[in-house]
């Protein structure tokens, strides 16, 4: 399909990502919050090609990566994001940098969820896929009405082809590149549950 990597957001997320997961694997050093903000946004697109149903996860995850690459300007690494915002014991409240990239962590598992769920099914629709990446990450975080406008949102969900022209794909290089995100987002989400986890923060909340 013709087009450049500019016009092609699934390349530009799973080169992206490659690059976060090469500095976690190495385990050398911790994670640029200016690489790691970037990488997020490239996600941006996705959540806006698939209509009224993630609205909500589209503006909520653009202002927190947002607030993220502004943070990046003073702060170096994620790790430094956290442990500024517990000397200033400040990590549970609203609009901390840490409660927003606990947020923005939530919205790439469900696109990892998502494009797992859409690689496994078959057919054009994606409401099916869709709803269970959202029922495993997001919901359990949600209230009724939240989870009840999803719901509504979802049978206006684009179809698969659909998604494909949307994002400049076709469906042999679409699986390719959801695959690659899905091999190298696992082990960033991971490195960010361990950043919470062994400061006995809990990733729940």
């Amino acid at each position: 399909m013709a087009g450049t990597d500019n016009d092609k957001p699934l390349t530009k997320i799973s080169e992206s990502f490659k690059e976060l997961a090469a500095t976690v694997n190495s385990q050398a050093a911790d994670v640029e919050l200016a690489s790691f903000s970037r990488a997020c946004s490239y996600v941006s697109p996705l959540f806006s090609c698939l209509g009224i149903a993630f609205k909500f996860a589209e503006m909520d995850y653009v202002a927190k990566v947002d607030d993220l690459a502004e943070a990046s300007k003073s702060i170096l690494t994620l790790q430094s994001v956290i442990d500024r915002d517990i000397e200033g014991n400040c990590v549970r409240k609203a609009g901390s940098h840490t409660r927003n990239l606990l947020r923005v962590k939530r919205g790439l598992d469900m696109v990892r969820v998502l494009f797992e769920q859409i690689l496994a099914a078959e057919g054009n629709s994606l409401k099916d896929p869709a709803s269970k990446a959202y029922a495993q990450v997001f919901a359990p975080h949600h209230g009724w009405a939240i989870r009840k406008a999803v719901a509504a949102g979802m049978y206006a969900l684009p179809t698969r082809a659909q998604l494909l022209r949307k994002l400049n794909e076709d469906e042999t290089s679409a699986r390719i590149q959801m695959q690659n995100y899905i091999t190298t987002s696992a082990p960033v989400i991971l490195h960010i549950d361990k950043l919470f986890l062994s400061r006995e923060l809990g990733i729940d909340w």
